[in-house]
């Protein structure tokens, strides 16, 4: 029997060596995926959205997308209320005079509800449309006849889609009280646009897909500061809700609790 050659410092160290190099890549293999999940969830571009500019108060936190949306309500009562006012009166059809209604009736009720929340949150809200918008009413008010109807439906059609997703994003992820009794009413209304606009008969469904596919909403102002006094945000101009009809909105939800 031949004796066994004497080991080594050196191979020693070698075998060492491989157990080292061995148990330290198990390690980073265990470490790996939870570094890896801990970095999606936690450096993400929906959460560095949600939490953005995010301030406190006492209905809950505030983030910068519920601000935004809160501005959006706003904005959209300060064209489609005058626009609705309009197709009332211009509208050929009494499909579109009553989807004209309904936009009367349902802004009324939502800029009231929107003042009331951007008072207690101590929001400004702007006083007048944004320039897109301005310039849909523009093309409204030169439009006559049945090319006012078919304007007037896909104009109003193609924004109340687009303002449909920013709801439910909102309505999904807010942790502010007021933001989500408030997103629940625009939900309501904006549905119920959306259908009555589509009752005209007048949407054109496949430049309304290519519209809607070739645009997005609008990136969120994310301010540095947080929300300012408030102000008087003025009246919505024309603001006399229509007498006719008999659409009824839900009832103008109380203020919640403080949490």
């Amino acid at each position: 029997m031949r004796p066994r050659p004497p080991v080594t410092g050196r191979g020693i160290v070698s075998g060492t060596g491989v157990i080292i190099i061995g148990l330290t890549a198990t390690l980073l293999a265990l470490i790996f995926p939870i570094w890896s999940y801990a970095d999606r969830s936690g450096t993400g571009t929906d959460a560095d959205v949600l939490n953005a500019q995010t301030v406190s108060t006492q209905y809950g936190p505030l983030s910068a997308l519920d601000r935004d949306f809160i501005t959006k309500v706003r904005l959209a009562g300060l064209w489609e209320l005058p626009a609705g006012q309009q197709a009332e009166q211009k509208g050929t059809t009494e499909a579109v005079r009553t989807a004209g209604r309904h936009l009367v009736e349902g802004h009324t009720f939502l800029d009231q509800r929107v003042r009331d929340v951007a008072a207690k949150l101590g929001l400004e809200l702007p006083g007048e449309p944004n320039a897109q918008q301005k310039d849909w009413l523009a093309t409204l008010n030169a439009a006559q006849g049945t090319d006012y109807d078919r304007k007037f439906a896909n104009i109003l059609r193609l924004a109340h889609g687009r303002v449909f997703s920013v709801v439910a994003q909102v309505r999904a992820s807010t942790r502010n009280s007021l933001v989500r009794a408030l997103a629940d009413d625009a939900n309501t209304t904006v549905l119920d646009h959306i259908k009555v606009l589509e009752a005209t008969g007048y949407v054109d469904w496949d430049a309304l897909a290519r519209d809607l596919a070739s645009t997005s909403t609008p990136p969120l102002s994310n301010s540095s500061a947080p929300p300012g006094p408030t102000t008087d945000p003025g009246q919505v101009v024309p603001v006399t809700p229509s007498v006719a009809g008999t659409y009824t909105l839900p009832p103008a939800a109380s203020s919640p609790p403080p949490q």
